[in-house]
This record gives structure tokens, C-alpha cells and sequence, in this order.
């Protein structure tokens, strides 16, 4: 047995792989499965010996999933996998609608709550009834078991207890040492979380603002939990949140001191916090688990660096709040997984891999901003209670609330893709063609489809011109929205739509902008702006 594991040692130290990827965790195992499933070799290293921890279980570990990381789990065939969901109810939140009674809680935003009765959904114009939900409320280790389950089964290697502590970069591919070893791979990917090991030692640059409060998540043991209420309670000194009794969520506007100083929260820290913040004299009698996080928020000035990527909390940290992290990273995986398998298999249009941050750095900056509204709105002072006052007033009103929810259920995602068309760069419906299959259930394989409702030779005829990236799919659907034809990424995005003339020389352009390899078209490139910008982010 020892020399067989000697032997797989030994293969893995010899091989190169076409990407190495650092952090196993969701975002990693999600991207890694992504480039598996487009026949790319891929080896995880991950500096944690084991995948569980009590963090990852409930109610910590509960994580809510927005619109767009569901399409994306059902897009891949993992959504029936999860079964967490099925037993879970939404956390509490204090407060109640305008008729006295609690509400049928959505979301929230600075702890301002809004139901699902309050949103007028007839604005969002391309949802469908066969569209899955706009949120699921999951387990994040029932999630990385899923999603470990997948990349095992597409044949990536994941090699646990190896932090990375160097790395060496050179035109052709990237070496890192882990544990004492060496790696090889074509390309290395950062998943490996705030403390990114990858994004220091690459020299990337982190931008972003300081923290305003140090947050802690503990389970304890209470004397009297009944002094406590259930929810989220925002008071004069701070916030308390009580999912479950005896599982607790405590902000502290200190500035990120507490966490800063690198001490460890005791109960008798945990103690005189709790009872300033919630203005009881609630007794804490044990302390089983406590950990700190703040509401530092920075980002990577560019998620590439030669052969040298970053996505998830690699590329962008901020508060838990409203917890879109996890959405946000694993649409930075769902993005980046097919740009870069194309680049690796040299099938790549130019540019292609540029557009991932062209892409991915506005929304997160967008999510990093969501943050410090929120943060801002939950600050013990005046000025911050007289907005959270006019937000709450507005997320009452109808259009307040559905654009609220369009936010946090991760709806208004958008890509500036160009385009005449309102849906391009949208998600695409899930359609639900008349003989059976959704969209989503055909962009399983990972490839693009260009889908036609009226068995349009031409439009076959073009979409054989890109061999197995592009798969032709035709025929009615129960609700066409009122389009003929769509051109869909990989990834789920509308890169052209049409709803009565068929411009072949707009489909072809677009066409050719993501499927078009440079080998079969030269090496133009119709992402030349996104290009020049990221390599200026390189140079600065």
C-alpha cells in the first residue's frame, strides 16, 4: 500500500497538469468540475487536512443561494443532489409586515426585511414558470460534498494537507511548492480564499477599504436564553442575531480591533459584548465554538496575472451580510471554466480569456459596494438610523422591494455584452421546449447553443461552421417570450437574441466572438478594449 501511494505521489510531482488550482472549496471543486467536464486535467491542492469543520455545519454553515448559482447547479446537474434545503427554513428575522403579522421573509438588506408577497415580479420581463428558484437555502457541507463528488467522478485529483508556499511563473506554465513538493501545471487559479496564498505570492494587488466592526459567530451555552430574542436585533451598541438558541451572530463597531489584535474570543470577552450589545444581563455558561470575521472590503485590481488567475474571496472579500460571497465566487467559476478550457484546448477566440475580468470586476465591485451600504446603514450613530429609516420606508413600497429582491436574488446580473437585443447578456429563460427538455437541462455537456424556434436552415448551417462548441437546437417552446432565436454561452448567457429580422451578419459576429478560434479566423480580437485594460491593470 505504501508504495502505491509512493508511486501516485511520485506521478503527481512529474506531471503537468493544464491547471492547478489552489482552496478546495466550493468555488475551487465548482471551477475544477467546469474544466474536467471540457476534458482538461486538473490537480486541487488544499492546505486543509480534512474537508469538514464544525463551521460548515448548521446553522453556520447554512448559505443562501441566489437565482443565478441556482440556474448554474441546475445547468450542470447538481441541483437534484442537494437535499439540505429540503429541511431548512430561513433564519428569523425580528419585525413584522403592515398588517402585524411576520413576513414571509425574502431577503433582507441591512437587516431591513422584505417578503416575497411585496415583489411585483411582472418587471423581471425573462423569467419563465419553468425557471428554478430564486433562492435555496443550502448547507455549504452538503455543497462541497456534491461538488467534490463531481470533480472526483470528472477525474480531477484533489490532494488535501498542502498548503501552497511558492510559486515560480513562466511563459509556458506555473510551479508551486506545497508541502515541501513541486507542481506543474499550464495555469494556476487562486481559490484559496481572503488570505489568498496564491494572490501574494503572484503580486497581484488587493484594493479596498478597512473594516468598521469586528463580527463573531459563536455557539454557547445560555443561563436565561429567554432574555434573547430570536432574529436579527440591530440596537444602539451594535447587532445580535440568534438563528437557533445558543447560536449566536454579534457585530461590534470597533473598527476590526478585537480581530486585528489576533486574540481569541473567551466567554468572558463574549460575555460583556453580549449583554452591551443586547442590553441584558444574559448569562453565558459555555463557550463550544467562536470564530471572527470583519467587514474589510477589497479586490483584486486585476484577476489575471500572465497564467496566474484569481476567483471567489481570492478576488474579493467584504462582510457576510446578505451573504452573496458564495453566489459571487461561483459565478466567477462558472465564467472563467469554459473561457480558460477554450484558451487550454486552443480553441479560444482572442480575447476570450480577457473578458472573464472584463466581466467579473464590475460585479464584484458591485457586491463589494451592496456591503458597505449595508455596513453603513447598521452603524450605532445617528446619521446611520436616520437612513436606515428612509431605506426601510422605501423596501416597503413595491418597486422598492423588487429591486431589493432583483439584487439579492441575483436577477438584475447583467454582462455589457452589446448587442441590440434587451436580453443579451442576461441569463438565458429556461426555456421549455414543446418535445420536453428545459434549457438548462441542455447546457449540461458545457458547450454553447444556438437556439432556433422555427427549424431555420440557415441558422444550421451557421452553427455547423463551430463544430462541437455549438450545438444547433431547434423547435417550438411552450413560451417563446416572443423570440425566434438565441445564441447562448456556455455558461448560460444570451450572447445575441432576435425577435423578428434574423441579422446573420450580427449572429455571425457574435458567433465568432465566442466560439470562433483564432486558428480558424486569424488573430483579431472583438474583446480588444477589455484587453488593453486588463493588460494596463497588469502593468500598474
Amino acid at each position: 500500500m505504501k508504495t502505491t501511494v509512493a508511486k501516485t505521489e511520485a506521478a503527481h510531482n512529474q506531471a503537468i497538469y493544464d491547471v492547478v488550482i489552489a482552496g478546495a472549496g466550493p468555488v475551487g471543486l465548482f471551477l475544477a468540475s467546469e474544466l474536467a467536464l471540457a476534458n482538461c486535467t486538473v490537480l486541487m491542492l488544499e492546505k486543509a487536512e480534512h474537508p469538514h469543520s464544525p463551521v460548515k455545519r448548521m446553522p453556520f454553515g447554512m448559505r443562501g443561494l441566489n437565482a443565478q448559482s441556482v440556474e448554474a447547479l441546475d445547468r450542470r446537474g447538481l441541483l437534484h443532489e442537494l437535499e439540505a434545503h429540503k429541511r431548512l427554513k430561513m433564519p428569523p428575522f425580528a419585525g413584522t409586515d403592515k398588517s402585524g403579522s411576520k413576513p414571509q421573509v425574502g431577503g433582507h438588506f441591512a437587516g431591513i426585511t422584505f417578503s416575497g408577497g411585496s415583489i411585483d415580479a411582472s418587471q423581471w420581463l425573462y423569467r419563465l414558470p419553468s425557471s428554478t428558484a430564486v433562492q435555496l437555502l443550502s448547507e455549504l457541507e452538503e455543497l462541497e460534498t456534491v461538488l467534490a463528488r463531481r470533480a472526483t467522478a470528472l477525474g480531477v485529483t484533489i490532494a488535501r494537507g498542502l498548503a501552497i508556499t511558492d510559486l515560480q511563473q513562466t511563459a509556458d506554465g506555473v510551479t508551486v511548492q506545497a508541502g515541501g513538493r513541486s507542481f506543474a501545471g499550464h495555469w494556476l487559479v487562486g481559490c484559496d480564499g481572503g488570505r489568498s496564498a496564491v494572490r501574494k505570492l503572484a503580486g497581484f494587488d488587493f484594493a479596498g477599504t478597512e473594516p468598521e466592526f469586528t463580527g463573531y459567530s459563536t455557539r454557547v451555552d445560555l443561563a436565561d436564553p429567554e432574555k434573547l430574542k430570536l432574529g436579527r436585533h440591530v440596537t444602539a451598541t451594535g447587532m445580535y442575531m440568534q438563528s437557533q438558541p445558543g447560536y449566536l451572530i454579534l457585530q461590534d463597531f470597533d473598527g476590526g480591533a478585537f480581530q486585528k489584535s489576533g486574540q481569541p474570543a473567551t466567554l468572558e470577552h463574549l460575555q460583556t459584548l453580549l449583554r452591551r450589545i443586547s442590553g441584558t444581563d444574559v448569562t453565558i455558561t459555555a463557550l463550544h465554538l467562536a470564530t471572527t470575521w470583519t467587514d474589510r472590503a477589497r479586490q483584486a485590481t486585476t484577476y489575471r496575472r500572465g497564467r496566474v488567475l484569481l476567483a471567489g474571496d481570492a478576488a474579493h472579500i467584504h462582510s457576510p451580510l446578505g451573504g452573496q460571497g458564495l453566489n459571487l465566487g461561483l459565478g466567477d467559476a462558472m465564467n472563467l471554466g469554459w473561457k480558460l478550457a477554450a484558451t487550454i484546448q486552443g480553441q479560444a477566440p482572442a480575447g476570450l480569456l480577457d473578458s472573464y475580468h472584463a466581466e467579473r470586476y464590475p460585479l464584484g465591485a458591485q457586491v463589494l459596494d451592496w456591503s458597505r451600504a449595508q455596513v453603513a446603514l447598521m452603524k450605532p450613530d445617528p446619521a446611520a438610523r436616520a437612513l436606515h429609516a428612509i431605506i426601510r420606508d422605501l423596501m416597503a413600497t413595491r418597486d422598492g422591494a423588487t429591486y431589493v429582491a432583483g439584487r439579492v436574488w441575483g436577477i438584475s446580473t447583467h454582462y455589457d455584452l452589446g448587442g441590440s437585443h434587451p436580453l443579451v447578456g442576461h441569463s438565458v429563460p429556461n426555456f421549455e421546449l414543446e418535445d420536453g427538455p428545459t434549457i438548462g437541462e441542455l447546457l449540461r455537456p458545457g458547450h454553447g447553443i444556438l437556439l432556433d424556434f422555427q427549424n431555420n436552415d440557415a441558422l444550421q448551417a451557421l452553427a455547423s461552421d463551430y463544430g462541437n462548441r455549438l450545438k444547433y437546437v431547434s423547435g417550438p417552446a411552450k413560451d417563446q417570450l416572443g423570440l425566434r432565436a438565441a445564441l447562448i454561452r456556455p455558461d448560460g448567457f444570451v450572447a445575441w437574441a432576435a425577435e423578428s429580422d434574423l441579422d446573420s451578419s450580427e449572429l455571425r459576429q457574435a458567433a465568432d466572438r465566442w466560439f470562433r478560434s483564432d486558428a480558424a479566423r486569424g488573430a483579431t480580437s472583438l474583446y480588444q478594449p477589455a484587453k488593453e485594460s486588463l493588460r494596463q491593470d497588469m502593468a500598474t
